[in-house]
């Protein structure tokens, strides 16, 4: 069978993807159609058939309360059950910008600082991934690429992609970035560049943080464990995840 493509194109959603396809535990691969990442779903159309041929049943939302104020949220429709966790993070507007341009160690410390200050609501987004009913499942924040790319490292960690694919998944949303910033720049002519540090997803700023994260706990796994996802859950997200061992 021809896997499906890793890209689900919508008109108005620029980061929606599926983290399917990658060589986990024991050789078996992470299944299609399971977990999708996307940037937010306030714009998105119910008639659009490429999303309606999706089948999701869950919604898992990281933004802000604010943010789902000013911009809504993904329009309800039968059979859709919507979380909305906003794990617990620092503001960036008050982080200095590194002046060298080093957006890989820049973004790494912030992805740090959300998985120290958030493990709690972290472990509560990979507890409904794990769970079979849920899926498919789509996780997604405003672009698709910060808080939602520590749930997917997260996630695929524990499934045992390696970091190099985990990196090369994550450096995806550069390009939907860049489609973003395009309609804006179309929608509404007046709004502000944002820095690049804010925009670029480069491969080196994931494998800082996993590297990272390893150091001070050990694992991706024994993170999660501290942060509050019991070993049932992570042996229950490896079922629903990872293709049968052949």
């Amino acid at each position: 069978m021809t896997p499906p493509g890793r890209h689900v194109p919508l008109p108005l959603i620029f980061n929606l993807r599926d983290v399917g396809g990658y060589a986990g535990h024991e050789g078996r691969t992470v299944r299609w159609r399971r977990l999708l990442r996307s940037d937010s779903l306030h714009r998105l159309d119910l008639a659009e058939p490429e999303f309606v041929k999706l089948g999701v049943r869950t919604v898992i939302d990281l933004r802000r309360e604010r943010e789902i104020a000013a911009f809504g949220r993904v329009p309800e429709f039968d059979g859709l059950v919507y979380h909305h966790i906003a794990p617990e993070h620092p503001e960036w507007d008050g982080v200095p910008l590194d002046p060298d341009g080093d957006n890989a160690r820049w973004l790494a410390d912030r992805y740090l600082d959300l998985a120290n200050e958030g493990a709690e609501g972290l472990a509560r987004v990979v507890g409904v991934i794990a769970d079979p009913a849920t899926a498919p499942v789509v996780v997604h924040c405003v672009a698709g690429k910060d808080r939602t790319g520590v749930v997917c490292a997260l996630t695929l960690g524990a499934l045992g992609v390696s970091d190099e694919d985990i990196a090369e998944d994550y450096a995806l949303s550069t390009a939907a970035s860049t489609r973003f910033t395009a309609w804006l720049k179309e929608a509404d002519p007046g709004s502000r560049d944002l820095p690049q540090q804010l925009l670029s997803s480069p491969a080196g700023a994931m494998l800082h943080f996993l590297g990272d994260l390893r150091a001070r706990h050990g694992s991706i796994e024994r993170y999660l464990t501290s942060a509050g996802v019991r070993p049932a859950e992570l042996a229950a997200l490896r079922d629903n995840l990872l293709e049968p061992p052949s």
